[in-house]
């Protein structure tokens, strides 16, 4: 029993409130950064309002909505003492799933828990979140920072996100027009984004995080000399999650009739390409269109993964998947030069059983 004598206070209990106010008045620039026209109020409500005015313009809007994390690969983070590009993954993770339906992104909700609140180390996380809203013209309208004392370690960490989107029904994308002879298109991804990293923080036990981290020729080496073009292997393995909303939403825009769209994420391409297939289709993919990253190659030689687990544990070098017919290809094409983009046709759709098929190697 506690007495008044001995009386527990809050912060005594392991909640530090005034740390969790400078911790909000440390993110406020960097929320207020990502803000849309349609956002109400400003940071510090309880709860985030966005209008819905310009949706009256649509024929029926349909609300999109997605939630993740960045998994352990937060783990990672924490060790090497970086936080601002998880942020970056959280929103990615959600945006780029929404985005397969051909919705827009309109706004974002974080929330991040840990043992005990450090604004120094909040204030890099939702920089990290906020710059994810600005690559994805997403606002980002709330969020929640919880610490807990005696739940969590002190330097522990756990994110998690939450996006809305819309779409008109008569341009959602749903993958039911897709047939035989269609072509796939692949976008490059920045690296192992947010996904395998329970299976990488085991394969890479014991490695030094800030080695030198380099592939020559195709020999998977680590080497510690001084390469200063080279990333350490820590900042290898912490590339963010590559957001592909505004290029996707450029080729729709621009009227490029897309059938079909896969978010490669944990599965790998044998996981989410099958997911928006008719089920009388296969997905035909030749694995020689494109080349695998030297730090994934790397990682998969010190797990000794094959090929088939490779494919389905990793997105081995492609983030997102269009599908296409054959006759607009040429616009797609023409839009992504337009863009910048560089886009590997990586096969075809074939009559089957809403599976993913493989021709050629990796090279593993």
């Amino acid at each position: 029993m506690i007495t008044d004598t001995n009386a527990l206070t809050y912060a005594q209990a392991g909640v530090d409130t005034a740390e969790g106010a400078r911790a909000v008045d440390a993110i406020r620039a960097s929320v207020q950064s990502t803000y849309r026209p349609e956002v109400i109020g400003d940071i510090g409500g309880f709860g985030g309002l966005f209008s819905a005015a310009a949706l009256k313009d649509m024929d029926d809007p349909i609300l999109v909505s997605g939630t993740d994390g960045v998994g352990t690969k937060i783990e990672l983070a924490r060790q090497m003492d970086v936080y601002d590009t998880v942020g970056i993954d959280l929103v990615a993770m959600c945006v780029n799933d929404v985005l397969v339906t051909g919705a827009e992104p309109l706004y974002f909700l974080d929330y991040i828990a840990c043992g005990k609140i450090s604004s120094a180390r909040m204030a890099q996380l939702v920089e990290g979140v906020a710059e994810g809203c600005r690559q994805a013209d997403c606002a980002l309208i709330g969020g929640e920072m919880a610490e807990h004392p005696g739940v969590m370690d002190d330097d522990a960490l756990d994110m998690s996100g939450f996006c809305t989107a819309v779409v008109d029904r008569p341009k959602l994308i749903d993958g039911s027009s897709i047939k035989p002879g269609d072509l796939i298109f692949g976008m490059p991804s920045n690296g192992f984004h947010s996904n395998g990293y329970s299976l990488i923080r085991c394969a890479i036990e014991g490695i030094d995080l800030d080695s030198r981290f380099v592939d020559v020729n195709n020999t998977n080496k680590i080497n510690t000399a001084e390469e200063e073009s080279c990333p350490s292997l820590g900042q290898a393995l912490l590339k963010p999650t590559r957001i592909y909303v505004k290029q996707v939403l450029t080729f729709l825009r621009s009227g490029v009739a897309i059938k079909g769209m896969a978010h490669i994420t944990g599965g790998g391409i044998t996981e989410n390409l099958d997911r928006i297939l008719p089920k009388d289709t296969d997905a035909l993919v030749r694995l020689g269109a494109w080349e695998m990253p030297s730090i994934m190659r790397y990682v998969c030689t010190l797990a000794g993964l094959n090929q088939e687990e490779a494919l389905k544990t990793f997105n081995c070098g492609i983030g997102f998947v269009l599908i296409i017919s054959p006759e607009d290809a040429p616009q797609l094409l023409e839009e992504a030069s337009r863009q910048g983009e560089d886009l590997i046709e990586l096969g075809q759709i074939e009559e089957g059983t809403a599976a993913v098929r493989y021709r050629g190697t990796l090279g593993l």
